[in-house]
């Protein structure tokens, strides 16, 4: 399963964002991708962290949502991207918008927030109720996380339970101390301890995000990293080398807790 990675740094103004988006997974059809993936706040960022984002915030039946079904339907990709989406007490939830021929077919809204490293993303944003979320494509059972779930492994457990092979994970990783050795370790632990792919998509920029997308297989090799900066990677992901590598280390057949 080919599946194409969009690395940028979104912009306060959604339809800025969506130019972008759509350029890019114009390429993405070009190169035959099945799925074309975009990071966290694809949708639109504020650049002052304690800025309101109830004006970037837009419903299902909003332009970037229906853009997005659009070009799914168009080119024949399942994509899958960050937005903000109407929350109540003055707050958006962080959404995950999985558009696939033509409409909108399935969403995520972020379990965890990131109220760590002195930042509280729960001022602005309300959290999901806690449904780990699986969509299937092609046949794949296909697990959704958004950036700090992440480190949750427990997330990542109940979406192999419910028969995840591959795992996406959209994200704002912030910079810092040890950060991006904590994204990547992070990444190829969740693929490592369930047996399955893990590409974490992740936003850029000096100060917005460390970049570094990235891909492993179910035996925690990795397939791809993008490094630093704005661009659109490819990772091709042999799904039967996924069943392989569960067959050969059956850890989640054996687990007792």
């Amino acid at each position: 399963m080919k599946i194409a990675v969009s690395q940028f740094t979104p912009t306060s103004d959604p339809a800025a964002n969506l130019e972008r988006i759509r350029d890019a997974a114009h390429r993405a059809a070009d190169e035959r991708a099945r799925i074309f993936v975009a990071p966290e706040y694809a949708i639109g960022r504020t650049e002052d962290p304690s800025a309101p984002l109830e004006p970037i915030a837009q419903g299902l039946d909003g332009a970037f949502a229906t853009t997005l079904a659009d070009l799914s339907g168009r080119l024949g990709l399942v994509i899958v991207a960050g937005s903000l989406t109407p929350a109540p007490q003055g707050r958006v939830h962080n959404t995950l918008l999985v558009a696939a021929g033509g409409s909108i077919t399935d969403t995520y809204t972020k379990i965890h927030l990131y109220d760590a490293f002195s930042f509280s993303e729960s001022d602005r944003i309300h959290p999901g109720e806690v449904r780990p979320t699986v969509i299937t494509v092609d046949g794949v059972r296909i697990g959704l996380a958004t950036c700090y779930d992440l480190r949750f492994p427990e997330l990542f457990r109940a979406l192999a339970a419910d028969g995840a092979e591959l795992a996406l994970v959209p994200a704002e990783w912030a910079p810092g101390p040890m950060k991006e050795d904590h994204w990547l370790t992070l990444l190829r632990a969740r693929a490592i301890e369930n047996t399955m792919a893990v590409i974490g998509t992740d936003s850029c920029g000096k100060g917005v995000a460390v970049g570094r997308s990235a891909a492993f297989g179910a035996d925690g090799a990795q397939l791809m990293d993008l490094g630093a900066g704005e661009k659109l990677g490819f990772v091709d992901v042999d799904m039967d080398e996924v069943r392989r590598v569960r067959e050969s280390n059956p850890s989640l057949q054996n687990r007792r807790m």
